[in-house]
């Protein structure tokens, strides 16, 4: 995996084309540790997930499986630990897809908080051809599909493009493939305008469940929001407002 880091933005590139970026244990290894590093740098504010050759992720390591049968264990079982990272990380995760994305690379996909994907990219949750099901990318992926298409596409395994991703929930958008570099770094020059305790917050807010008494739910918002308001960061957020220039967190170089 390569790491680069410009203007607040780490992007981590997996980068296993020989097995067009399968899910390999050294991968998802490399990974776990690129988002750790991440989330340690107080310089990084938004993780960008790209790939290096034509295919964004085609899911496990088929042939590492096959090897690790004698072993009771497969490598598909460190996937879980990836999601909860990606899903977790207190900085925005967006997911840059230029090619096909297939079985875990999709939960990959959704975990992130923003996916920007090439029109002519291509999905399939291909499990059940293999006969296995898409059972831990589900954390990730259900919440984001649409159930009719959810059914559709589980079941069948077949093939859909850009277009239907981000109908169906599973992308944040589809662009012609020669805009898709330009789709990433506007949102990046959006993203990193954020606090990072507020962007941190928001992804709380975004992951709490629905609420069952709604008076409960208020006054823990309310009392979230006061406390943002009071806090440094909303202070000065507030100043650079009322001042017209841009809050001390915004990157400079």
């Amino acid at each position: 995996m390569r790491v680069a880091t410009a203007r607040g933005v780490t992007t981590l590139t997996l980068d296993s084309p020989h097995n067009r970026n399968a899910l390999s244990t050294a991968l998802m290894t490399e990974l776990l540790a690129g988002i750790a590093a991440a989330v340690a740098d107080d310089a990084v504010r938004v993780v960008v997930l790209d790939h290096t050759g034509p295919v964004f992720c085609s899911g496990a390591d088929l042939k590492e499986t096959a090897a690790a049968y004698a072993s009771g264990s497969v490598p598909a079982g460190m996937l879980g630990d990836v999601l909860v990272a990606v899903r977790e990380c207190p900085k925005p995760v967006l997911a840059k897809v230029a090619g096909p994305a297939r079985a875990g690379g999709l939960g990959l996909i959704a975990a992130a908080d923003l996916a920007v994907c090439a029109q002519e990219a291509t999905f399939a949750f291909t499990e059940v051809r293999i006969g296995v099901i898409p059972a831990v990318i589900s954390a990730t992926v259900l919440p984001r599909l649409h159930p009719r298409a959810a059914a559709e596409l589980y079941l069948t395994g077949d093939t859909f493009e850009g277009g239907r991703a981000a109908e169906v929930g599973l992308v944040t958008a589809a662009v012609p493939a020669a805009e898709l570099d330009a789709a990433v770094a506007g949102y990046c020059a959006s993203l990193v305008r954020g606090a990072p305790g507020a962007l941190a917050g928001t992804k709380e807010l975004l992951r709490r469940p629905p609420a069952t008494d709604l008076r409960a739910e208020i006054a823990d918002l309310s009392a979230r929001s006061t406390g943002y308001f009071l806090s440094a960061e909303g202070r000065e957020g507030v100043a650079a407002f009322r001042e017209r220039r841009d809050a001390a967190w915004v990157p400079t170089d």
